[in-house]
């Protein structure tokens, strides 16, 4: 038995890692981001920027600079001296009522600044909803291919994980079929992102809005559990669908919104999200998920009271300019993405995308040579081209990758390039013999 400088054997200690935590972190799309990354053989000659692929952060490409007004709010808010101070554990009031007021022009209804509770980033919402949901022998149903921080913050809470899948010859609308077969009375919740991560589409207003039982609200109210909304890429849609917020359906089902400014606005390290309540029967007071909730947050860290301080004048003062501007950038890169892929025959692309900043495509393995599965390739791929992809098995989808259009144009053409290179490289060749002249 192995032991340490004082001779004590580690099984002997009484402390011991919390195992859910151990079982959380293998999902992690950082963790294995990192892993691909540490395989870039840092002695190599080749001089070539790498190019990231993978990730969710445009802010490092300066075409995606937030806006100067946002930078101003926080300047300002500084300078004020005023919030220096804690803010109270659901949030600064003249900030949840900026936010109810914005996300209220998307609505049939006013939300109140009530509604609203702020959070560290879009992450911590999700942590905050998935805890304050988790009992005893609960389940919550997830998109596949989805964000695995659900599962992974599931994992930790012991609650049970359920895939409904999003169907890649539909536009990846949801199998509403199989997600109701997949419900039973300890179902919660299920979760729907729109626009989508990974797969970059947006819902249409019919498939979320059918008067019909197969309308995703519908399906929630029959079976009486509730919507979690993940709308931090709201209004980020460049396609022929515009955003249509999930709280549109308030009055059917409880809708729990959670949303940030990390994406429209291309700031995440600043940290403020949100989650709303849109519930106008109060059902979720009733039930007490609300209090349940701000219970969580009397007992968790907040979002920087400083940029808590700069949200209403952020909202305010952001030039229209700007916003057009982001979407205007990522329609060109959606585009020279979707052009590109189809360029290389080892890689199909279902649909062009149309919101966030990802693609869905599918590896052919039987063209390829040498490579086992998606995690290889995305290993080889980063240490001999230098382009960083993410395995589609990180989302749920084995054998399939999530490519970031979210970059400098630019640099996605020749990162597109390198990946079109590798898979030639790395193509079966016929077994014939060659015919010289």
């Amino acid at each position: 038995m192995e032991k340490d400088g004082g001779g004590v054997a580690a099984g002997e200690w009484r402390f011991q890692p919390n195992e859910s935590l151990m079982a959380a972190s293998s999902l992690s799309v950082r963790g294995v981001l990192t892993e691909i990354v540490a395989n870039i053989d840092n002695e190599s000659e080749d001089t070539r920027p790498r190019i990231p692929l993978g990730h969710g952060d445009a802010s490092v490409f300066p075409c995606f600079r937030t806006a100067p007004e946002a930078v101003d709010a926080v300047v300002s808010a500084l300078r004020s001296g005023q919030y220096n101070c804690y803010s109270p554990c659901v949030g600064l009031a003249p900030a949840r009522r900026a936010i109810a007021d914005y996300l209220s022009g998307d609505l049939p209804y006013k939300l109140s600044p009530d509604d609203v509770y702020l959070t560290n980033g879009c992450a911590q919402a999700i942590e905050i909803v998935v805890s304050v949901l988790a009992r005893p022998g609960a389940n919550i149903l997830l998109p596949r291919p989805g964000y695995q921080f659900y599962a992974a913050r599931a994992a930790y809470n012991g609650i049970e994980v359920r895939y409904f899948n999003l169907l890649p010859e539909s536009q990846w609308e949801v199998d509403l079929d199989g997600l109701e077969a997949l419900a039973d009375e300890n179902t919660v919740a299920m979760v729907i992102v729109n626009p989508g991560n990974p797969c970059g589409n947006t819902f249409t207003y019919q498939h979320l809005a059918k008067a019909s039982s197969l309308l995703v609200a519908n399906t929630a109210k029959k079976l009486r559990i509730m919507i979690i909304a993940d709308e931090v890429y709201e209004h980020l849609t460049f396609g022929s669908n515009p955003f249509v917020p999930m709280g549109m359906f308030g009055d059917v089902v409880p809708v729990l919104t959670l949303g940030s400014i990390s994406k429209r606005w291309v700031v995440p390290g600043w940290r403020l999200g949100w989650i709303v309540t849109n519930d106008p029967n109060g059902v979720l007071s009733q039930t007490k998920i609300v209090e349940c909730l701000k219970n969580y947050l009397d007992i968790s860290c907040d979002p920087a009271t400083f940029v808590q301080g700069a949200i209403p004048q952020i909202i305010k003062n952001t030039n229209d300019d700007f916003l057009r501007h982001t979407i205007s950038v990522l329609r060109q890169t959606a585009d020279i993405c979707y052009d590109k892929l189809k360029e290389i025959d080892c890689i199909s692309c279902p649909s062009k995308p149309e919101g966030s900043m990802f693609v869905m495509v599918k590896l052919d393995l039987s063209r390829l040579e040498g490579i086992h599965d998606d995690m290889d390739f995305c290993s080889k791929l980063a240490k001999e081209e230098l382009v960083i992809v993410l395995p589609g098995c990180t989302v749920g989808f084995k054998n399939w990758l999530r490519i970031t259009f979210a970059v400098e144009p630019s640099s996605l053409e020749d990162g597109l390039e390198r990946l079109k290179s590798f898979c030639s490289k790395h193509s079966k060749r016929s077994s014939s013999p060659a015919i010289r002249s």
